[in-house]
């Protein structure tokens, strides 16, 4: 037994070497190559190479653009020695090879070369895998009493469903109206659903379901010791667990169907990713994904130019032209000191991105700052704070569901009741109706600030914690949003150094930008180089005054790699027009000098109102009003003489009307800020 010990130790030993010797070579032929370049270092890890060493291997699985059906692409298989797993979507395809290594650092040049040798191939690339964390993380106290009673045992645990007073997500209000999710489909992107789980069969979908690592029909999860593939099921239990069944919990959509992708039990490749996201979007309505790239406070990282395009086609086409419904956890890396905005699922205009709040309405310990979050639901907290009860594995329950993890489904079950209330409703209205009906105040974080339009958002919280009941009320009467337009404004030509310790701030003037008028999402797309990337600092304020972080310094982010026409999205300035001077500050906190060449804004957002009774905007920062029936409104009532006096909110969801000391009604369109925001209306002897 020890002679087998020992050889099995000297041939580890012996494969540690060689990959050491490897890694040197490889090092140092990186290093010669880049000395001409003056970014290399001797004394410096190459942490691109060992990013791309750890987690890029090359897979035996290739996607494909064949036109002509699948039959073609059949056929071009076949002759070649692969195997046709199906259609990604229209005309492109995911194939397999048995005789090519599972993992390989190289790439395999000679079925690469037979591909691109075939007429009938438009273009065809091997698939590498890329690294995907799920993001939860690893006490109950007695609960209060409640308006609505469920045989559910561990009804009386979940807090952020049932205890009042403005602290959880306000469903109940919707299940007394008979708002559950019925008709709504909800799948989770993750490592798989346990169909035959007793609190999720009678709301199992199959129709929403597959396993693309395994390439069949049944999700189930591949069980271990250690249980680690129970993401899946604890997401779904979130979603759509039965009501009153006398097991477990309920869901926020108890009502709903429910389905699950078996994708990140394997590698994960931008095919598999695409597969997922282009599932059955017909039938599915609302896909939540609770992972995304390492959070570890130095990984840059989005889709690939399949998982785009899916993400594209089912904003496009899916849900018969409404668009598919995309809900991200926004990430764990605040330990970290990572930034959401540098995760490009989360920082897309794509996805519906949700953070986490605490039983306390506190910023979670794991919880990461950014601009493109835009909105929150509950989650854990730190030590003896309350987590999140649902579903587990072995038709188990569990009350220890973590992370932002554990936010996102709970924004997709809200979104279900949603869409049950109004299935008219656009991927936009939904983002639109979050904003409106967010409610920011009994959330805690330093950060809050006011935008152009009085809104409340912060880079933790969004617009702040998602009303179910709110939203319902609102979607009944909404309006689908106009058409989405599209402004990209390119600075000049630049190359500037942003020198150590130090800053520069760059101007871009908006005077005409075709077709926005009322802002959606912002992004700014930047080229920078820098010696040390998590050294930089970027800021955008607009032409209301409304400063925003696109990126807070990362103390682990050593890479050389700068970003190239990286996408960085905001959504704080949701409402405000586009015209006027938008400056960009660019901070350098490292000892060595970056560089910025390029950078240019794209505006997203409308040419008219949002909604009919939408103020108008003026195209002038000043001369911007707020939308009117969203409740993160909070104007003091004290009045200005002459022409001008103030409004303030009256009731929870909207501001209401005021009258003059003369009794006359006024109307609450804002025309004007003060310098500390506040509202301004035009006398009432002016406005009816």
């Amino acid at each position: 037994m020890r002679l087998c010990s020992e050889n099995v130790f000297k041939s580890i030993l012996y494969e540690i070497v060689v990959l050491l010797l490897v890694i040197n070579c490889n090092i140092s032929a990186v290093r010669c190559a880049s000395t001409g370049s003056g970014v290399s270092s001797d004394n410096e890890w190459d942490v691109d190479l060992y990013d791309e060493m750890t987690h890029g291997h090359y897979t035996p699985t290739w996607a494909l653009h064949i036109p002509g059906g699948k039959n073609v692409a059949d056929a071009v298989a076949a002759e070649h020695g692969f195997i046709n797993m199906g259609e990604i979507f229209n005309e492109h395809y995911h194939f397999h090879h048995n005789k090519v290594q599972k993992r390989s650092i190289d790439p395999s040049y000679h079925h690469q070369g037979r591909l691109d040798g075939d007429h009938r191939v438009r273009w065809a690339v091997q698939q590498r895998a890329k690294s995907r964390q799920k993001r939860d993380l690893i006490r109950i106290r007695p609960s209060r009493t409640f308006s609505v009673q469920l045989n559910d045992p561990k009804w009386q645990h979940m807090w952020y469903l049932n205890r009042g007073n403005g602290l959880d997500m306000n469903v109940i209000p919707a299940w007394k109206e008979g708002i559950t999710g019925k008709g709504v489909v909800v799948t989770i992107l993750d490592d798989g659903l346990e169909s035959d789980h007793p609190d999720l069969e009678h709301n199992y979908d199959p129709q929403a379901s597959y396993d693309v690592n395994s390439h069949d029909d049944d999700p189930m999860p591949h069980y271990d010791i250690s249980d680690s593939n129970r993401h899946g099921t604890r997401c779904a239990g979130e979603v759509a667990a039965t009501a009153n069944n006398s097991l477990c919990a309920v869901g926020i959509a108890y009502g709903a169907s429910v389905g699950g992708v078996r994708m990140l039990d394997g590698d994960v490749t931008d095919a598999v990713e695409a597969r997922s996201l282009s599932l059955n979007p017909q039938h599915i309505d609302i896909y939540s994904a609770s992972w995304g790239p390492d959070d570890d406070g130095k990984t840059v990282d989005g889709p690939g130019e399949l998982a785009t395009r899916a993400f594209i086609e089912g904003v496009k086409y899916g849900r018969n032209g409404k668009g598919s419904i995309f809900i991200w956890a926004s990430g764990n890396g605040g330990r970290e000191h990572d930034n959401c905005n540098c995760d490009g699922y989360t920082n897309s205009i794509w996805t519906l991105s949700i953070s986490s709040a605490t039983e306390e309405g506190a910023v979670p310990w794991y919880s990461e700052m950014c601009s493109s979050t835009l909105a929150t639901t509950y989650s854990s907290g730190g030590q003896g704070e309350k987590q999140i009860v649902t579903t587990d594995l072995h038709h188990s329950c569990t009350t220890s569901h973590t992370g932002t993890s554990a936010s996102a489904p709970l924004a997709a079950g809200i979104v279900a009741l949603v869409l049950e209330a109004n299935r008219n409703l656009t991927w936009r209205d939904l983002q639109h109706i979050v904003v409106r009906t967010a409610k920011p105040g009994n959330l805690n974080d330093p950060t809050w600030g006011r935008n152009g339009v009085g809104r409340r958002v912060s880079h933790s919280f969004g617009y702040g914690l998602m009303d179910a009941a709110g939203m319902v009320k609102l979607a009944r009467t909404w309006k689908t949003v106009p058409e989405q337009q599209l402004c990209e404004i390119n600075a000049p030509p630049l190359d500037r150094v942003i020198p150590p310790k130090g800053q520069i701030t760059l101007t871009l003037t908006v005077e005409h930008c075709m077709g926005v008028n009322y802002l959606e999402h912002v992004q700014a797309k930047i080229t920078l180089t820098s010696q040390r990337r998590g050294d930089i600092q970027i800021y955008l304020t607009s032409p209301a005054g409304t400063r925003v972080t696109l990126l807070t310094s990362r103390i682990h982010d050593v890479s050389r790699a700068g970003f190239t026409l990286w996408p960085f999205m905001s959504v704080h300035t949701w409402g405000e027009a586009p015209h006027g001077n938008w400056q960009l500050e660019i901070r350098n906190e490292g000892r060595y000098m970056a560089q910025i060449t390029d950078w240019r804004l794209l505006f997203y957002g409308t040419a008219v109102p949002p909604q009919p009774n939408d103020p108008p905007r003026f195209g002038k920062p000043g001369q911007m009003g707020p939308d009117l029936d969203h409740n993160s409104l909070e104007f003091e009532g004290e009045r200005a003489s002459g022409q001008w006096r103030e409004t303030h909110q009256v009731g929870e969801s909207h501001v209401d009307v005021q009258r003059t000391a003369s009794g006359d009604v006024v109307d609450h369109a804002c025309l004007s800020y003060t310098p500390d925001k506040k509202c301004l209306v035009p006398n009432s002897t002016n406005i009816k």
